[in-house]
């Protein structure tokens, strides 16, 4: 049996004779009151460790063309982005809305059939959930509730555009990474006028400055469809700073990611610093894991094994007796990753490979 921490966390490491804080990671089930129901949903807040008050910014996550995938959706799928934000100074918060992931609820945001869908109607109540969470976040004796920005991609970049035709106190800022809704396949989305329309709808209301940021090659939603979301958007009265990005990788869609950070994090940085929300960064310090691998892993295994943990969801890390290993994350569910990192493993040894970490629980 080996033994693994199933905690990760970021340790105070001296300078000195001082201690400097480096990031706190937290895996937290917020209680929030939506539509006068109770709930607690699943969410992760990464933060600078001076506990001195700090801006909130508040990330949400996008929807899956297939229903049944949302059940297996994490806030670590944006653990990379949230650190981003963390290391400029923000406490970072991810959560699932009602209906994703482990949070509780029941799934509020359908638009319907595809040749009637009612964009508006989706767009605030995923906007509900990401208001909830603002007014929880706000009362936490680190966050200045004074100053929010709310960042979402794809739904999450729509609800943060509804969001802002109904602010919730404190917004000041909103970023929209290839927002939209009703992507049925590649380059074909549901009645697009109407989703025009629920932009426009948007835009009359809406008074928070924002920025808006589409690669030239996004299969979900492209540029020219993205810039009459736009123009409808500011005729009607909304203020949005518009960004065709250079092409990223197979789809453009995904460039609020890890590898699109030095192309997203510069356009971050020039709105920030637009808007004069720069924040006062974190204490230097050199942030280092307190970690316990498992046990009989090399000098690879152990530099895979943080990889591993870093990963989204759905993920396993698997080993042999003479420290063969295999891992696999970010698939469709357990059993495939299980299999896949399985047969990793097994390309390197004629031993056994069994399963030593599921996503971030050790096996016993």
């Amino acid at each position: 049996m080996r033994f693994l921490a199933s905690l990760l966390f970021i340790t105070l490491i001296l300078a000195g004779q001082c201690a400097v804080a480096g990031l706190i990671e937290e895996q937290v089930d917020l209680s929030v009151h939506i539509s006068g129901e109770a709930l607690s949903l699943q969410a992760l807040i990464v933060r600078p460790g001076d506990d001195r008050p700090r801006p909130l910014a508040v990330i949400n996550h996008g929807a899956p063309r297939k229903a049944d995938a949302r059940a297996e959706m994490s806030p670590r799928t944006y653990l990379a982005q949230a650190r981003e934000f963390a290391q400029r100074g923000w406490v970072t918060v991810m959560f699932m809305r009602r209906g994703y992931g482990e949070s509780e609820g029941d799934y509020v945001e359908s638009t319907g059939k595809c040749d009637a869908p009612d964009y508006e109607k989706s767009g605030r109540a995923s906007a509900d959930d990401v208001r909830a969470v603002i007014k929880a976040m706000r009362k936490k004796p680190y966050v200045d509730g004074s100053k929010v920005i709310s960042v979402g991609q794809s739904a999450g970049g729509f609800a943060t555009v509804a969001l802002t035709a109904d602010p919730p106190p404190g917004l000041v800022g909103a970023i929209s990474f290839a927002g939209g809704r009703g992507s049925a396949k590649p380059d074909e989305v549901c009645t697009p006028e109407r989703l025009i329309k629920a932009f426009k709808t948007f835009g009359e209301d809406s008074r928070i400055p924002m920025l808006w940021v589409y690669a030239e090659n996004d299969h979900f939603f492209s540029p020219a469809l993205a810039k009459r979301f736009h123009q409808a958007f500011v005729s009607a009265g909304g203020q949005a700073r518009f960004i065709e990005a250079s092409a990223f990788g197979a789809d453009g869609h995904s460039l609020f990611s890890a590898k699109g950070a030095p192309i997203w994090t510069r356009y971050l940085d020039d709105y920030l610093q637009e808007q004069k929300l720069t924040a006062a960064l974190p204490p230097p310090s050199s942030v280092k894991r307190s970690v316990r691998y498992p046990d009989g892993l090399g000098a690879k295994g152990k530099e895979a094994f943080l990889k591993y943990l870093d990963g989204s969801d759905n993920k396993a890390f698997v080993m042999a007796s003479d420290g063969s290993f295999g891992w696999r994350t970010g698939r469709s569910d357990i059993d495939t990753a299980i299999e896949e990192a399985t047969e990793f493993c097994q390309e390197n040894t004629r031993k056994r490979c069994d399963a030593v970490m599921i996503n971030n629980d050790p096996v016993e």
